[in-house]
């Protein structure tokens, strides 16, 4: 893997926003059909991307009406963005891009005959399916969680009402109470989330609740951009904020939700407010569909993303066996696009050329302190390879992380219309 400056890696991510697709015009109604199960990142790219095409009949399924992005969802929870701020709808995928949109879940898939049923019980036929369902989590890795837990020790890795949940109870906290982080073992969602979300409420502590701690009771030894997490909790939030690794305390093995307990192999913490984010897996759906290994992720082609388990079906984002690629929105944008063109290849039946792949991030340590790091990736043996990266170095000055900051809020507009042609 080579370095890449600032200049070069931003240039880059900035072109693949700024490419988009010729405006959808007078579609066929004879087209080859593609249905997209789920509307987050990569499923409502590669819609948006196929309806462009003109030629093939694109259907999107999504339950919910509003998308709203996990990340920056930190930001809110730190009152520093509206949840408002950061939904989107579909209508800009119909007006302009020619998408046809079922809000409805897909309860079922039939890879052979070529359908999926909706929970209305309706049946979609489609020529290629492209699965995009997010994550789900896995059960029975802490002791006494389930569903029912979340609305008391919320995980809000789902940005909506499990932010807001986790919010109120951020709130209401008496100063001077314990926050406990519970993070997962990899893989899962965004891998630096949950400790920008740590120093994003230490922000929040720091000014309203002044003697409150935070405690990250972390499932792994190490976690992406700790040497850049740790140098800043020193500067903004000194003796605020603990991270103890699995090696520390054997990670978490039970939750007792009445008493607000979480337990682990060698010692027992009581949060005032627990925010617990358990192990993960791909999302329901393509576990039904067959798309799943014994990992509990889909593994595919990662030239074309069809799975390698069920040809005709794509799988993109946060759900697949990613390699190298890191399970973030960028990324799933990315894939989607590739994923894509892909398909529009297989419909003309020309050549189809290995994509490029590329991850952007920025992780907020402060409302004016953030960093980034941008990797470009190719598929190399079968596998998602990194090939070149830039990230924020140790040591940057306070006027480079404020222009990074600054850069962040410009990323997010750019990047939220290049998926769904606007906001709200």
């Amino acid at each position: 893997m080579t370095d890449w400056t600032r200049r070069q890696i931003c240039g880059v991510a900035g072109g693949v926003l700024a490419t988009v697709a010729t405006p959808h015009v007078g579609r066929s109604q004879n087209g080859p059909r593609v249905v997209v199960i789920g509307g987050g990142i990569g499923g409502a790219t590669v819609a948006r991307y196929l309806g462009d095409l003109r030629t093939v009949d694109v259907t999107l399924v999504e339950p919910k009406r509003r998308y709203i992005t996990c990340f920056f969802s930190n930001l809110y929870l730190a009152g520093l963005r509206s949840l408002t701020s950061l939904t989107f709808g579909f209508e800009a995928l119909v007006e302009r891009h020619g998408v046809k949109v079922i809000h409805q879940a897909a309860t079922a898939v039939d890879p052979d005959t070529k359908t999926v049923t909706l929970q209305s019980g309706e049946k979609l036929v489609y020529d290629r399916l492209v699965v995009a369902p997010g994550i789900a989590f896995a059960s029975g890795t802490i002791g006494n969680y389930d569903a029912s837990t979340a609305e008391v020790m919320p995980h809000a890795w789902n940005a909506g009402p499990q932010s807001e949940l986790l919010r109120r109870q951020l709130e209401s906290m008496e100063d001077g109470g314990v926050f406990v982080i519970v993070a997962p073992p990899n893989p899962f969602r965004c891998p630096p989330a949950p400790y920008e979300r740590a120093s994003l409420v230490a922000y929040y502590f720091k000014q309203f609740k002044p003697r409150s701690k935070i405690i990250v009771v972390d499932a792994k030894d190490s976690f992406s951009g700790q040497e850049l997490f740790q140098e800043s909790w020193g500067r903004h939030y000194p003796g605020m904020i603990e991270w103890l690794p699995s090696q520390f305390t054997g990670a978490v093995k039970a939750v007792d939700v009445a008493a607000r307990l979480v337990v682990t192999e060698g010692e027992t913490f009581n949060a005032a407010v627990a925010n617990v984010i358990p192990a993960q897996k791909a999302g329901l759906i393509a576990e039904q569909a067959g798309l799943t290994d014994v990992s509990g992720w889909c593994p595919v082609d990662p030239v074309t993303f069809e799975s390698t388990l069920r040809p005709g079906i794509h799988v993109v984002g946060d759900a697949i066996v990613g390699g190298d690629m890191p399970k973030s929105a960028f990324s799933a944008n990315s894939q989607a696009k590739a994923c894509a063109f892909a398909i529009a290849a297989a419909f003309r039946g020309s050549q189809h050329f290995p994509p490029h792949l590329f991850n952007s991030c920025y992780t907020f340590m402060a409302p004016d302190d953030a960093f980034t790091n941008a990797i470009t990736f190719a598929a190399e043996d079968g596998k998602i390879k990194a090939t070149r990266t830039f990230m924020s170095k140790l040591g940057e000055s306070p006027e480079v992380r404020r222009r990074t900051a600054h850069q962040a809020v410009g990323w997010y507009s750019a990047f939220t219309t290049d998926v769904f042609g606007g906001g709200s």
